[in-house]
This record gives C-alpha cells, structure tokens and sequence, in this order.
C-alpha cells in the first residue's frame, strides 16, 4: 500500500506538467481509487485469513493468493492508463528543465524522494517510533 500511495503522490504532482482534461483526471482518480481499493480488499482478506487459520491451508493460500494477483491487474491496468495519459514524450523536456531552472525544486524533489524511500521502507509505525525515541521489542 505505501508504494501505491507514494506512486499517487508523484503521479498526482507530474499530472500538471500535462495539461489533461477534465475527463481525463476522472481516469486517473478513478484508477487510483480502483488500485488503493484493491489494496485495502487485499488486504482485509489477509489479516481475516491469518486470523482464522493458525497453521497452513492450501483454500488459505489460494484466497490470498487471488487477492494479491486482483491488486496486480489493476496495477497492471494503472500502468496502461498511464501510458495513454502521460505517453507525449515532448513534455518530459519540459518537466527536467522546469527542475533545471528550479535547483531549490530539484532539491525539494530529492529530499521527498528520500523521504518516500523511507516511508515505504519503514512505514508509519516505525517511523513514529523512530521519532518519538522507542526502541524495538524483540
């Protein structure tokens, strides 16, 4: 989920670069809330298997296994939307000498792509921890 949630970000900010319609901006919100509703769908079903079934069961298995593979099409099919969203190659020059024009933005750029490695590999709990001084039980 934070890697979704981190692509949305990004997403969401270059969009501007592109100028898309009405029309197309519902296509993305709408594939952003399908690819973050699988998510979540994926999951509850997860933690409801783990909580029912202490020991391996191969229908266990298999229904989690189906609930990651419904998040893979759709993010499958997100990829696809935003090929034909953001598939004009003449506007990524822009972008990069919008940034080169900007160093203070190309700074901010680095310090938030640091910041979303570190969210996604850490996630909100162990960051809150990390902040607040707690060390880990083991």
């Amino acid at each position: 989920m934070r890697i979704h949630t981190v692509a949305l970000l990004y997403v969401s900010a270059f969009s501007l670069f592109f100028q898309l319609s009405r029309v197309e901006y519902a296509v993305l919100f709408l594939t952003f809330a399908l690819v973050m509703m699988a998510e979540m769908v994926n999951t509850a079903i997860e933690r409801l298997c783990d909580k029912t079934a202490k020991e391996y069961h191969p229908l266990i298995k298999h229904a989690k296994d189906m609930a990651a593979g419904a998040v893979l099409v759709c993010a499958v099919f997100a990829v696809g939307v935003a090929v034909c969203l953001f598939g004009d190659a003449t506007v990524y020059p822009v972008i990069w000498s919008w940034f080169l024009s900007r160093p203070w933005a190309f700074v901010l750029f680095l310090v938030f792509s640091l910041l979303s490695v570190v969210y996604i590999i850490a996630g909100p709990p162990r960051i809150r921890d990390f902040l607040k001084g707690k060390k880990k039980r083991r």
